[in-house]
């Protein structure tokens, strides 16, 4: 085997020393000294209750907020360096799934929300889309939606379309914000085993492994889908190691991620 084939894998996305702030208060710090790196074909959740800072730490992750201090990189690359184009260009390698319903357009049909990141990022017709928003549409179970409004689709059904317009540019990292949150036992069924279809290697996307990053308030879902574990909880990050290291975790706060 030659040197380059067995170099390790450079992270995709990282945090060093990051202090992860709000959203609507930059000056306020939820998470001190994060440092964090995500490597190819890796399939994380990472845990914490309500207001533990999930959600801010993920959109620093994608790069839509800059840390408070500490640095932060995209596939290698400080975004304080990187020219808006270029940014944006990377950001497209990043699917984001929001919660509480994606942040879809409401006044929108579906199909016109999926087809969306093609005709903004490709500068194309909604015609050209038609192919590939067919295909992911039809991956998410959407089909027989996909002309129905945002607005009227119900929260595990317009979690579904945030999720199809995140896959339809074919990212290589997919990161999702608590997807499971109020789904019934058959709509966790369902994300979970397409979460695990992706990171193992979709048609969709070539065979490629997606490497996926999801927060979560409740870790039992996760703890035989995911690889990697890691915890929020009073302004900390605590990583967890894979299943065995988590089911042997002496951390007290997990406790209350596992026996919601």
């Amino acid at each position: 085997m030659s040197t380059a084939d067995s170099s390790p894998a450079a992270p995709l996305l990282e945090l060093v020393e990051a202090d992860i702030a709000s959203a609507g208060n930059l000056e306020l710090t939820l998470i001190r000294g994060v440092s964090w790196r995500l490597l190819p074909g890796e399939y994380w959740a990472v845990g914490g209750l309500q207001w533990s800072g999930k959600s801010d730490w993920l959109a620093t992750v994608a790069g839509l907020q800059r840390p408070a201090a500490g640095k932060q990189f995209l596939f290698g690359e400080s975004p304080e360096v990187l020219r808006q184009s270029d940014l944006v260009v990377d950001r497209q390698r990043i699917g984001l799934v929001f919660e509480n319903g994606g942040r879809l357009f409401g006044q929108m049909s579906v199909r016109q929300n999926v087809a969306l990141p093609l005709c903004y990022h490709q500068n194309c017709p909604p015609e050209d889309t038609r192919e590939a928003v067919a295909t992911v549409l039809a991956l998410t179970g959407l089909t027989e939606l996909a002309d129905e409004p945002a607005s009227q689709l119900n929260r595990s059904w317009r979690q579904r379309a945030a999720l199809a317009r995140a896959l339809v540019l074919r990212p290589e990292v997919l990161l999702l914000d608590n997807p499971l949150a109020g789904l019934d036992p058959r709509q966790v069924r369902w994300w979970l085993d397409l979460l695990g279809a992706l990171n193992a290697g979709h048609p969709w996307l070539a065979g490629k492994p997606l490497t996926l990053v999801a927060t979560t308030d409740d870790l039992r879902p996760w703890r035989t889908r995911a690889h990697q574990f890691a915890l929020l909880q009073s302004g900390r990050w605590c990583s967890l190691g894979g299943r065995a290291e988590m089911a042997a975790h002496t951390e007290p706060a997990l406790e209350d991620l596992m026996t919601l």
